[in-house]
């Protein structure tokens, strides 16, 4: 495995994501793309979703990018960079628009839900291992990436492969962690499932929906999906809203990374960080039809992020079943009853609290819970981004044991810092 970069080098964050990021229109009023009379800006990019929401947690980050040169543009940088992200390294393309989208204000698991893209030539498309600062991406104990970068050109797609499968000329390789995200709106060829194969086996750390490996590699169940991917040391298969199971190398099994066997150490720093689940599941659970400027395709699906209102994984609260593979257990841990706000950004979220708690050297099963944590925490607060529970919060609530974690049912607020410890809590040492 990839060791982490040195945690004292003056540029080195503890989270680099690389990816586009765009301005999103919400739309005021419910209803068609065609009937809503006017929208409220946003950001959106599952790249930049990531580090904003590790920054939130407490971690150092950096985004790296390309954006064009205009008000656009700007609102991003500047946005991205209020959420405590470190933006120097964003770049600014003079001949190429920011990619722009807007969506219906429909769960997006319903069948009336609308997402426009405008993205196609944007600065982000145009991104290459020339015309971006690989020095800043590889300056972070972890680098995060996306399929949906991969699926953006050709260049991006070589770039993703310098990136991850090239030791950079000085220095060790950060750990890389893939999040697959397939989006077959963004791909032009029937490329796609190769390409996502190919990067997935070279990272270090690979997140997949259980629906997202069906549809894309015909793979059923996530024994079947770790068998096909031996490459990673640490495979999290995304269950929607049932859960998710993690596979994790190494004659320790499932625990956590450390400095000496390859991989982050702990962090010590950093002070944050009856419903339907909060789900994790492939593309950002958007069960939704796209359309757009990048020849965007009908698709209804439901998954990754909360598609199904499930912010983990499994029924009724179980916990710690494992399967075998060739390369160890499978743990899976299951999710959180939420109360459902918006069921957007889980996804993301899931994929900011596993990589927190892997920084800080938890154990795997705290991984988890610590990525279904996030999950509710964005599932409960409208747009894609959500003000996390305090580390200590949420530590506490990892420590559950499984009858009190099966239990737990956030709200809305449940993250604010003085609202009232849930009940299941009185039983955490």
């Amino acid at each position: 495995m990839a060791a982490a970069g040195p945690r004292n080098a003056p540029d080195v964050v503890d989270v680099v994501a690389l990816g586009e990021s765009m301005v999103t229109f919400l739309p005021s009023r419910p209803g068609r793309l065609a009937d809503v009379p006017s929208f409220d800006r946003a950001i959106g990019g599952a790249e930049s979703n990531v580090v904003c929401a590790l920054a939130a947690a407490g971690h150092s980050t950096r985004w790296v990018g390309r954006v064009g040169a205009d008000g656009f543009g700007d609102h991003l940088v500047e946005a991205i960079g209020s959420h405590g992200v470190d933006v120097t390294s964003v770049r600014r393309d003079a001949d190429r628009p920011t990619g722009v989208y807007f969506r219906t204000a429909q769960d997006r698991t319903s069948d009336a839900h609308e997402v426009a893209y405008y993205r196609a030539g944007s600065a982000a498309s145009a991104m290459s291992a020339h015309n971006v600062d690989l020095r800043a991406a590889r300056a972070g104990r972890v680098l995060h990436l996306t399929g949906i970068t991969a699926a953006l050109s050709g260049d991006c797609r070589a770039l993703l492969r310098e990136l991850i499968t090239r030791r950079p000329p000085a220095g060790p390789r950060p750990l890389v962690s893939f999040d697959v995200n397939h989006r077959p709106a963004l791909w032009r060829d029937a490329d796609g499932p190769r390409v996502l194969r190919e990067l997935a086996q070279d990272a270090d750390i690979v997140f997949v929906g259980e629906d997202e490996a069906r549809e894309v590699w015909g793979l059923e169940g996530p024994e079947a999906v770790r068998a096909a991917f031996p490459g990673p040391a640490v495979l999290v298969v995304k269950q929607g809203d049932r859960g998710a199971t993690a596979f994790a190398e190494g004659a320790g099994g499932p625990g956590a990374f450390t400095e000496g066997a390859g991989g982050p150490g702990p962090d010590n720093g950093g002070e944050p960080g009856g419903g339907r689940r909060a789900g994790t599941g492939a593309d950002g659970g958007e069960g939704r039809r796209e359309s757009g400027a990048d020849g965007g395709e009908g698709r209804r699906g439901t998954g990754a992020d909360g598609g199904e209102g499930c912010a983990g994984t499994g029924a009724g609260g179980g916990e710690g079943r494992r399967g075998r593979t060739g390369r160890g257990a499978g743990l899976f841990v299951p999710a959180l009853r939420v109360e459902v706000v918006a069921a957007v950004g889980a996804g993301d979220a899931f994929a900011a609290g596993f990589l927190s708690a892997t920084l800080r050297g938890l154990p795997l099963r705290d991984r988890l819970r610590h990525g279904h944590l996030m999950a509710a925490a964005a599932l409960t607060a409208p747009g894609d981004l959500a003000v996390p529970a305090t580390r200590d919060h949420a530590d506490r609530l990892a420590a559950l044991d499984d009858t009190a974690w099966g239990r737990l049912r956030p709200g809305p607020g449940w993250t604010a810092q003085d609202a009232p410890r849930a009940p299941e809590e009185a039983r955490t040492p």
